[in-house]
Order: structure tokens, then C-alpha cells, then sequence
């Protein structure tokens, strides 16, 4: 490490610490992340001498660290169970299933049907709007365009109907277990 760079150590060393600490609650975890963030510093010392502001450019060095490492540990943990060493069950086991089960295809049948028993109850231009919005999946723009109004007409047409939309299912007292409120 050049001269620079140790005094740079000695300045925002504890610093670094403290907000590593802060941030993951728990010191082994402080001491790997700040152990990184000193490793990046030493990977960027020619940036060193351009930066104004050391201690908000070691910061925000923390900060994106931190994050990466956060992300990174999500992404992991979607994918792996925590196990022992030895596992008893297959590995395809640990693959998550994103297929949805039969019971909730059904569930999903029976809700878009009642949605579209009641979108009937809606006034013509409600119903288009809502249809070709959730349905067809047009943008905006192209709502617009097929109903020749401007954008904030399809905006306002599509809250208004959604508002409806809601005040009929809640309306409806056979829905009580389907509706939350």
C-alpha cells in the first residue's frame, strides 16, 4: 500500500468499521465487509488522488458493497435451503417449483370469472378500457389511440373503473370469502 493509501487507512478505518457494523449487525459480518471495501479501495488507488471527498467516496464504497453482498445473499438463499454438509434429500429438491398447483389454477379460474360476470355490470366504456388494458395488455398510448381520447381520459376511464369494479365485488355478500376488504 502506497503512502497515500495508509494514511487514507489510519483517517477512516474505524469509521469504515463502525459503519460496517451498523449496517450488518454483527462483527465477523463487519469485519469480512469492511476487509472488502479496503480491498476495492486498494483495486481503485489511482482514482484516489481524483476523488475530492474521501470519506463520502469510501461511503458510498461501503454502501454498494454492502448492497452487492445483500443481493448476492438473496439470490442465494432463493435457490438453496439451509442444509447440513450432508443432504438427505435430492438435489432437485432445492430447485424452487414455479408452476402453480392445481388448486391455485382453480382458484385463479373461479376469481377471473367472477371478475368478468361483474365487469358486465360496468358502463360499456369502463368495460373496453378495463379489457383492453388487463386483457389485450395495450399500453396507454394505444388505448388512446384505439378509443381516440388522450391519455389522461384512459388514465381517468381506468380509475374510475377499477373504483367501480371494486364497489360491485364488495357489494356482493356471496363474495364475502373471495373479497378482502
Amino acid at each position: 500500500m502506497t503512502n497515500c493509501l495508509n494514511g487514507i487507512y489510519e483517517e477512516f478505518n474505524r469509521y469504515i468499521y463502525h459503519l460496517c457494523l451498523k449496517l450488518t449487525r454483527n462483527k465477523a459480518e463487519a469485519e469480512d465487509l469492511m476487509q472488502e471495501v479496503w480491498v476495492k479501495v486498494i483495486r481503485n488507488q489511482e482514482q484516489v488522488e481524483k476523488v475530492d471527498h474521501i470519506k463520502a467516496w469510501l461511503t458510498t464504497i461501503t454502501m454498494n458493497t454492502f448492497r452487492d453482498r445483500y443481493r448476492k445473499n438473496v439470490r442465494r438463499s432463493k435457490y438453496m435451503m439451509s442444509q447440513p454438509e450432508t443432504l438427505d434429500v435430492p438435489i432437485l429438491d432445492l430447485v424452487p417449483n414455479n408452476e402453480i398447483s392445481t388448486e391455485e389454477q382453480v382458484e385463479k379460474v373461479a376469481v377471473t370469472k367472477i371478475v368478468q360476470e361483474k365487469m358486465q355490470e360496468l358502463d360499456g366504456i369502463y368495460q373496453k378500457t378495463l379489457w383492453y388494458f388487463y386483457v389485450d395488455q395495450y399500453s396507454l398510448a394505444e388505448i388512446s389511440t384505439l378509443m381516440k381520447v388522450s391519455i389522461g381520459t384512459v388514465k381517468s376511464r381506468l380509475f374510475r373503473a377499477k373504483a367501480r369494479l371494486k364497489e360491485i365485488l364488495m357489494a356482493d355478500t356471496a363474495l364475502e370469502d373471495v373479497v378482502l376488504a
